[in-house]
């Protein structure tokens, strides 16, 4: 076997698609955004795996995907390098340092939360307030770019404060998409290279099989055999299913279920959620800290990786589902519009999450008015890193408590 041979077996291999996101998965601070960028400097420019058109496409397809997309498409590059085994390497690779990051965090704070100033947890609830600020902005810009758009997501952001519950947000999703059918009118689809990825229609049909029926199944398995674990499983699948517009975009949802049911604090929440924002890899993470910080079983590790594979497990399903019919999909514009009112929609019920719970828990008086500007200031305009702000914010609220 010649040395070309066996270096393009290698790079073909589950391992070596293994290492390359763990690397990714260690280093990609920033947000999905940013996680985007990383991939296309490593997977274009240097390995040249995907040309530019054809990881862009790829890019729109996990966008046009609920859930988070900068995880769909590390997904999508392991399946397109290693086959199915190459899927799930590359998501344990950019998955787990931060998984386990913040399932140690939620462990911590609730075993010796007595021994963390409150200062510091406050300081990181004041920092989500920046995060989730920088989010709505960004996500306003590029998603909300005429009037009809800006005034479904004024709208949707008023009903989700009115009706703060799970079922109301996933009313107004539904709502945007046939508000998007009506208003919005694409252009047609340009010429494109196509996906490097091959998944026969009839393997599609059976993960989108899959999908629904886990995602109809168990809220009804839910119901009739009512359990800790079933509820925390049904809760953060629907999440992962639901979510429209990357992964802040799943704190309103996850803080309606998990916060009336009493699974734990709506301060502990906040906590880690601006935890989150200080780890590199994916946001969604942000379900094992949850699952770690249940205050009854399962909890600590059992309970952070239950909730972190349910809420990823409908990405898996969704990716190797619309594959083999991304290319039809691309081209509707009926689809493209709905899309569009969705898309609107999303930013209003972050911008609605960044009133309550993130605004009304955080700031409480004008000295965290004060450093959650500053924090903004520091992400927006000095261009900060996320993580440094984050422990940045952490430290500061521990000194004006002093």
């Amino acid at each position: 076997m010649s040395g070309h041979d066996r270096h393009s077996i290698e790079n073909k291999s589950a391992w070596t698609v293994f290492l390359i996101f763990l690397r990714l998965g260690l280093t990609s601070f920033g947000g999905p955004v940013a996680h985007l960028g990383y991939f296309r400097d490593e997977f274009v420019i240097r390995r040249k795996w995907l040309t530019e058109n054809s990881y862009a496409d790829l890019v729109a397809l996990c966008q046009f995907l609920p859930g988070p997309a900068s995880s769909q498409v590390g997904i999508a590059i392991g399946l397109s390098r290693a086959g199915y085994t190459g899927a799930l390497a590359a998501w344990t690779g950019f998955t787990l340092p931060s998984a386990i990051a913040l399932i140690l965090f939620a462990m911590g704070i609730t075993s010796y939360g007595d021994i963390i100033p409150s200062g510091v947890l406050h300081g990181l609830k004041v920092a989500a307030v920046a995060v989730v600020a920088q989010a709505v902005w960004g996500m306003g810009r590029n998603l909300c770019t005429d009037v009809a758009r800006v005034s479904i997501m004024a709208l949707a952001a008023c009903f989700v404060l009115l009706v703060p519950s799970a079922l109301g947000q996933v009313s107004v999703i539904a709502s945007a998409a046939i508000i998007g059918l009506v208003l919005f009118k694409p252009e047609k689809v340009i010429a494109h290279d196509p996906l490097p990825i091959t998944v026969r229609r009839r393997a599609g049909v059976f993960w989108l099989f899959l999908f629904f029926s886990l995602l109809i199944g168990l809220p009804l398995l839910t119901a009739l055999y009512p359990s800790q674990t079933l509820s925390m499983v049904d809760t953060f699948f629907r999440a992962g299913s639901l979510v429209f517009g990357g992964g802040h975009v799943v704190l309103p949802l996850l803080q309606a279920e998990v916060i009336p049911a009493g699974w734990l604090s709506n301060d502990t929440f906040l906590a880690g959620y601006g935890a989150t924002q200080a780890v590199p890899g994916p946001l969604f993470t942000f379900a094992a800290f949850l699952g770690s910080s249940m205050n009854q079983a399962p909890s600590g590790w059992l309970g952070g990786m239950i909730c972190l594979i349910a809420i990823f497990a409908p990405s898996f399903f969704l990716v190797m589902g619309a594959l083999p019919f991304w290319e039809g999909l691309r081209q509707n514009l009926r689809t493209r519009a709905a899309l569009s009112g969705i898309n609107a929609a999303v930013v209003g019920l972050l911008l609605a999450a960044l009133y309550h719970p993130v605004w009304t828990s955080a700031v409480l008086e004008a000295k965290d008015f004060g450093l959650a500007l500053v924090a903004l200031v520091a992400l927006m305009f000095w261009k900060l890193p996320t993580w440094l702000v984050v422990i940045s914010c952490g430290a500061a609220g521990w000194l004006l408590t002093l």
